[in-house]
């Protein structure tokens, strides 16, 4: 697909900052645009409609499924989570980076259809210092953060198939490594001649 701008997409275990470092990312980047997903799961905390998903139900969701509305879609936690075209592709043919956040099947289903997107993973530092994050949260119940935890043993194994790795030690190192990648795919020959086509025209670069 021919794209004006560049798709990220940031997966992480429940608990190693992910949305955190985006939140982080996207105040910092004013050429960066997020794309809200669809959700069945219910709003947690400070959430709101539009802002961290768009909540539906599950018949709802399960609608826009058999409609094709998803680039990826998948069942994380026992909840349903989707990325719809319509809001991803106007935001990249407009020419804007979308950041998206969502769980490895839905990064590895995205990059099979779209071979130019950024994997990033995020990782924390240790299993210890991961339980130590879902319990602060203080938003689910010991089982559930078992769950989680085990869970988070599968969803590592598969950073090795990501084009970036970014450790959440420090969040203020993570937040730059995070801009790093960003600003280095803007600096990818293809992707500059399309944001920057008069310097190449000029330079009689094709």
């Amino acid at each position: 697909m021919q794209q004006a701008g560049s798709l990220f997409v940031v997966a992480a275990p429940s608990g190693a900052g992910k949305s955190s470092l985006v939140k982080a990312l996207l105040e910092m980047d004013s050429h960066l645009g997020v794309s809200v997903s669809h959700t069945t799961r219910l709003p947690r905390g400070q959430e709101q409609e539009g802002r961290e998903y768009h909540f539906i139900s599950e018949p709802e969701f399960r609608v826009m499924v058999a409609d094709g509305a998803f680039i990826e879609w998948a069942e994380v936690h026992g909840n349903l989570y989707g990325t719809s075209h319509a809001a991803v592709g106007s935001r990249i043919s407009q020419g804007q980076d979308v950041v998206l956040e969502i769980d490895w099947q839905g990064a590895l289903q995205i990059k099979q259809l779209f071979p130019d997107t950024v994997l990033v993973f995020i990782l924390p530092p240790s299993w210890e210092e991961l339980a130590q994050r879902l319990n602060r949260r203080g938003e689910d119940q010991p089982e559930v953060i078992a769950q989680r935890l085990l869970n988070a043993r599968q969803e590592v194994a598969q950073a090795r198939h990501f084009d970036f790795v970014i450790i959440n030690a420090l969040f203020e190192t993570a937040v730059f490594d995070l801009k790093s990648v960003v600003h280095s795919q803007r600096l990818r020959y293809a992707v500059l001649s399309k944001n920057k086509p008069a310097v190449f025209q000029a330079l009689n670069l094709d």
